[in-house]
Formats: C-alpha cells, sequence, structure tokens
C-alpha cells in the first residue's frame, strides 16, 4: 500500500533559487528575446519630436479705476472657448495642407499612423495651464506643445498653433469688446425711447394741471396772499364810499330841509340846521368811543367814523357862519359848502352862492351829482369785490387740489425717474465699455505674450525607447518565470534527500555521491564557463541596449 505523506512540505527560498538555477536558460533566454523583441520594435517605430511654449497673460496696462475691461472671464474659460476655436476641423485643415501633415505612409509606420489626419493633430497638441507660484488655483499663463516627425516640424507647426492663440485672443477680446458696446447702445436707445415717452406723460400731466402744480404752491400762496389783501383795500375803500354816502345824503337832506325852510320864512334854518348837527356828533362820538374801546385806530370803521365827525364839525361851523352872515346882509351872503371828499381834507366843497344864505340849488347840484359819483363809485367797488372774490375761490380751490395733484404727479414721475436713472446708468456704461473698446483696438487690455517660444526638440518624445527596453526585459522574465514554474510542475524528480521525506516513509541512511573522470569533470566546468560567458554577454547586451536608450531618449 502506497504511503500518503501526512504533511505538506513548503519551499524555502533555498529551494527557491536552486530552481532558478536549475531553470536559468528558461529565464534568461525568454527574457533575452523579450527585450531584443521590444528594442528593436521601439527603434523600428518612428519617432515623434515634442515642441513646446510658454504663452503669458499680460494684464491691461490701464489701471481697472480708470477704465474697467468689458471682458472678465478668467483664463481657462478663455482659453478653453479659444481652444475650440483654434481645434476646429477649418483651421487645423488649413495648417495641414500648408505644412503637408501626416502623409500616406506603408509598412508599420502606415499601420500606427492611420486614421483622420484632423484627429491625429488634435492628438498631437495639448495645452497645459501653468499655476502662479505661491497661489493655488490661480493660472496666469499656459503651455502649447506639439509633436511631429522632426524636430524643425514640430517647432514650426508649435509656432504657427501659438501664433492663432495670440491671434485669436486679439479677436475674441476685440468682438467680446465690440459686442459688449453695441449691445449696451442698443439698450441705451430703448431708455431714451422709454425715457423721452414717460417725460412727454409728465408734461401732459404738468399742462393738464397747470396752475395747481405742487412747484407752485408758493405762487399760488402768494399771489392768493395778495388778492386777499387787494380784496381787504377794496372792502375799506367799499366801506369808506359807503360811509361817504352816508354822509351826501345827510347832507342833502339838510339842503333840502334848509331851502324849504328859507323858502317859508328864512332865518330859523340855519339855528335848526347847526342844532340837527349837533346831536349827530353827539351819536357819532358815542359810537366812536364805543368803537374804539374795541379796535384800533387803524380799524376801517373808526377811520371812517372819524372823517363823518371831522366833516359834521366843519358842517356846523359852515351853518354858525352862514346863521351870522344872515343876520348882517341876506344879499352880500356868500355860503361856502362843505369841503369834497375828493379834496385833500377829504371834505365835500359845494361852490358858493352870492344871493342865498340857506342850501342853494347849486349846492344842491353839486351833492347830487357827487352823490352819483359815490353810487358808481360802490358798484365799482362792488364789482370788484366780486372779481376778487372769484379769484381768492379759484385760487383756494387750486390749493385744495395741491395735495391731490402732488400724489398723481408723483405716481407718473416715479416711472420718468426710474427711467430717467437707468438711462445715465446705462450711458455710464456705454462710456465705459467704449473706453474698454478702445483699449483693445489699440491692444492695450489683457493680451497674450510668448515667454519662452517654440522650443527646437533634440531628442524624440516617442517612442520612449527606455520605457519599451526596460518593460521587454520585465516581460520577459516574467514570461521565464513563468515557463520555469510550469516545467517544475510538469518535471517531478528526487534531486535531494529532502525530496524523499514527502514520499518514502523510511528515513535516508546512506547518501552515494558523483563520481566522475577528470575528463568529464573538464568538460563540465568548460561548461560551466560556456555558460557563464554566454549569459554574461546576454546581460551585457541588455545593459548596453538599455543604456543606448536611455542617451538616445
Amino acid at each position: 500500500m502506497a504511503y500518503e505523506p501526512e504533511e505538506r512540505v513548503f519551499r524555502s527560498l533555498g529551494d527557491y533559487w536552486a530552481i532558478v538555477a536549475r531553470r536559468r536558460w528558461w529565464i534568461l533566454l525568454p527574457a533575452f528575446l523579450a527585450w531584443g523583441t521590444a528594442w528593436g520594435v521601439s527603434w523600428m517605430l518612428p519617432s515623434a519630436y515634442k515642441s513646446e511654449s510658454l504663452i503669458l497673460v499680460d494684464q491691461q496696462k490701464v489701471p481697472d479705476q480708470y477704465v474697467t475691461p468689458n471682458v472678465s472671464t478668467n483664463l481657462q474659460d478663455r482659453l478653453q472657448a479659444m481652444t475650440e476655436q483654434i481645434l476646429s476641423r477649418t483651421r487645423l485643415q488649413s495648417t495641414i495642407d500648408r505644412f503637408h501633415l501626416y502623409p500616406p505612409r506603408r509598412g508599420l509606420a502606415g499601420l500606427v499612423r492611420a486614421g483622420d489626419p484632423v484627429t491625429q493633430m488634435r492628438g498631437n497638441i495639448k495645452i497645459d495651464l501653468v499655476e502662479t507660484p505661491g497661489h493655488p488655483g490661480e493660472f496666469t499663463a499656459f503651455k502649447v506643445s506639439y509633436m511631429a516627425e522632426s524636430a524643425e516640424l514640430a517647432r514650426d507647426v508649435n509656432a504657427e498653433i501659438t501664433r492663432l492663440f495670440i491671434d485669436e485672443n486679439v479677436k475674441a477680446q476685440r468682438r467680446l469688446s465690440e459686442d459688449t458696446t453695441n449691445f449696451l447702445q442698443n439698450q441705451l436707445a430703448q431708455a431714451r425711447a422709454n425715457m423721452e415717452e414717460q417725460e412727454a406723460k409728465v408734461a401732459a400731466f404738468e399742462a393738464r394741471h397747470m396752475g395747481d402744480l405742487p412747484s407752485q404752491l408758493a405762487t399760488n400762496v402768494q399771489i392768493l396772499s395778495g388778492i386777499q389783501s387787494q380784496l381787504q383795500n377794496t372792502q375799506q375803500a367799499l366801506d369808506a364810499a359807503r360811509q361817504q354816502k352816508l354822509y351826501l345824503e345827510s347832507l342833502l337832506q339838510q339842503y333840502q330841509s334848509a331851502q324849504a325852510t328859507k323858502s317859508s320864512g328864512g332865518e330859523p334854518s340855519a339855528a335848526a340846521r347847526v342844532a340837527a348837527l349837533d346831536r349827530q356828533l353827539l351819536e357819532d362820538r358815542v359810537r366812536l368811543n364805543d368803537l374804539e374801546s374795541r379796535y384800533t385806530d387803524a380799524f376801517p370803521d373808526v377811520a371812517a367814523l372819524k372823517v363823518t365827525i371831522a366833516q359834521t364839525e366843519q358842517l356846523k361851523k359852515q351853518a354858525e357862519a352862514e346863521s351870522a352872515a344872515g343876520q348882517k346882509s341876506a344879499s352880500t351872503t356868500g355860503a361856502t359848502g362843505a369841503p369834497s371828499p375828493n379834496s385833500p381834507t377829504g371834505m365835500f366843497e359845494p361852490p358858493a352862492e352870492p344871493s342865498s344864505a340857506g342850501g342853494s340849488p347849486v349846492s344842491i347840484m353839486q351833492v347830487q351829482s357827487q352823490l352819483k359819483a359815490n353810487e358808481l363809485e360802490i358798484q365799482n367797488d362792488q364789482q370788484h369785490k366780486k372779481e376778487l372774490e372769484s379769484k381768492i375761490a379759484e385760487y383756494q380751490t387750486r390749493l385744495n387740489l395741491t395735495p391731490t395733484t402732488e400724489q398723481m404727479l408723483i405716481s407718473i414721475s416715479r416711472g420718468y425717474e426710474e427711467s430717467k436713472a437707468n438711462y445715465n446708468s446705462l450711458q455710464q456704461k456705454e462710456m465705459q465699455s467704449q473706453l474698454a473698446t478702445s483699449l483693445e483696438h489699440r491692444q492695450q487690455g489683457d493680451q497674450f505674450r510668448i515667454v519662452d517660444p517654440p522650443s527646437l526638440p533634440k531628442k524624440p518624445a516617442a517612442p520612449n525607447h527606455l520605457w519599451f527596453s526596460l518593460g521587454g526585459v520585465l516581460a520577459g522574465i516574467a514570461l521565464g518565470a513563468g515557463l520555469a514554474s510550469v516545467l517544475e510542475v510538469v518535471d517531478v524528480r528526487v534531486r535531494e534527500e529532502k525530496d524523499l521525506e514527502g514520499i518514502v516513509a523510511g528515513r535516508v541512511l546512506v547518501g552515494i555521491p558523483r563520481l566522475s573522470t577528470a575528463k568529464e569533470e573538464t568538460l563540465r566546468a568548460l561548461a560551466r564557463w560556456t555558460e557563464l560567458g554566454a549569459a554574461t554577454a546576454l546581460l551585457m547586451l541588455m545593459v548596453l541596449g538599455n543604456l543606448y536608450s536611455f542617451y538616445k531618449g
């Protein structure tokens, strides 16, 4: 019965080294072959040279506090928009035709370079943003790189791409600034039309409400005050005229009584007049005392009553004089009438009558004439008073309507003020935009400046021969290790004493060493040296090939 081991035997590091030594050619030859294949293929592939240029974004030369730029996008957004424009099929096809890029190829290179030339060129162009030192996340420059089959071609095409970026930036900045200015000009025209429409509404409203506008309030108050003063003066004049009328009527009555007395018997008429005037004076003075106790001397009734008293006193003196003159001579009496109200003293003066001592027909006619004039004056004053009262009512109506008109005007003017503020704001922005556009035309705004011109590469950037070489070595080692592992699993042999421990139940008591002749030893030594030389040669070839790939790129 076969013996089955109870425990599994694990290999040590020495066992693995023994396997490597035993299967050394199964590992070394695949590694060398894989390396040689990869190394050879890398040198068969066409070389690609990479040219790079660095472009810096120059800020606006005029400070922002004087001219605000129209374009405020960051570099990343601007670069993305320009990249889409420059990498368009039309632009790239023009560059391809100009430099005769991506011609048809044959063989292995033809297999690698197959495809759309525009797509290939897009793959060979690379745009990288350069972060500002000390300011993470802030970009003020970018790098443009292009790969081509020759160093000169890579440099020339990169120079063309760099020029396209600079020209496109100038055009884009100018176009965006002009578009902003045109937009603001259109908005400004609309705002001007809206403001003029609102202004016409305000003007029409002010025309309809002329006279009761809030701005005319002070004028209306001043005019009303003046009309009220005129009304007061007219009232005073009317009161004075009415007092004069009473006086003239009293005087006319006295003249008529005197004339009637004279025609009937004569002499007592002057005494009767004096007595009547005394009674009137007494009544007027009592009334004057009453008015002066309540009003000042400037009060119209007080002033008019004083004039009446003065006129009555004058009439009394005149009546006494007539009475004295009548007693001496009836034929030589020259009666002197009362002063005229229109005279400087304010008294009525009837003309002298040489043939009478009482009221003559001439004096009565003059008093009647003055009375008619006084009545006409009263009518004129009353008419003037009505006109003034009508004007006062009109201006009071205007003053009463002013608050309502003010509210309506505020409501209408609000739209005008908003339109005016919007127009002024747009006008200021449009002026700033025109200044910014002028800066762009003069190339004084944000501009792209070449810091590092397109470089002339000295080594190809692709393919990377060193990486191909090292990759071939690693792939060969992995392949050799796999073959060695397979052979170890398939070829099961007992090579050492410990290999029997898992197979035979007994223990090894005696070991027989290998017995060789001197010739066999010599041949064995020669074989070892031959293998060592071959392995060394292979390893040296691999090392030299890697060094060559490193220096050649």
